[in-house]
């Protein structure tokens, strides 16, 4: 599978390594040339340098036989432009944004647009480890059309068939439901 990445900081280095480690072939694009140095010298992708919501760069890059478009920039505005040039002008399904802005990740979340939210996930983590007795929320991902895995433990409560009904005329599947009885 050939993955777009747009951004060379922390996390998209580090994405690209991981897919090249698991045999994927990566282009990453960055405006800065010198952000490519995290990579290492034997890195065997793709570097492009310039604006990562380019359509002619995007296009050199490979993202016309690319799978999958993971944008990954510090900036919320240049994360959403290149999914949704990914996902309206190249028809690529599989496309993530880090969004730092909680609100805007549910908006675009809706929009259908798969979103990470860093400050959620970390505020989430961190609390968990400060109050682990408290009920966790692992990952919920509202604009998913898949929800997890294809276990269910109902425990009998009619609720929970009703639940999975309605999500499953959507086209979705259920990873957990729990109520404040199963908790307890």
């Amino acid at each position: 599978m050939h993955v777009v990445i747009v951004g060379c900081g922390r996390v998209g280095s580090s994405l690209a390594r991981n897919l090249l480690d698991e045999g994927h072939s990566v282009s990453v694009i960055d405006r800065k040339k010198g952000a490519f140095e995290r990579l290492g010298a034997d890195f065997p992708g793709d570097t492009f340098a310039g604006i990562g919501f380019d359509r002619d760069l995007l296009v050199r890059a490979g993202i016309e036989r690319a799978e999958a478009v993971a944008a990954v920039t510090n900036g919320d505005n240049s994360n959403i432009l290149v999914a949704r040039v990914a996902r309206e002008t190249f028809g690529i399904d599989r496309v993530v944004a880090r969004i730092y802005d909680p609100r805007r990740a549910a908006i675009y979340q809706r929009l259908g647009i798969a979103t990470v939210a860093p400050a959620l996930w970390t505020t989430e983590r961190v609390l968990r480890r400060l109050v682990p007795e408290a009920a966790a929320v692992e990952w919920v991902d509202h604009g998913a059309a898949y929800l997890g895995a294809p276990e269910i433990l109902a425990g009998g409560d009619p609720r929970v068939a009703t639940a999975v009904e309605a999500q499953a005329a959507l086209g979705r599947r259920v990873v957990l439901i729990a109520t404040a009885a199963a908790i307890a």
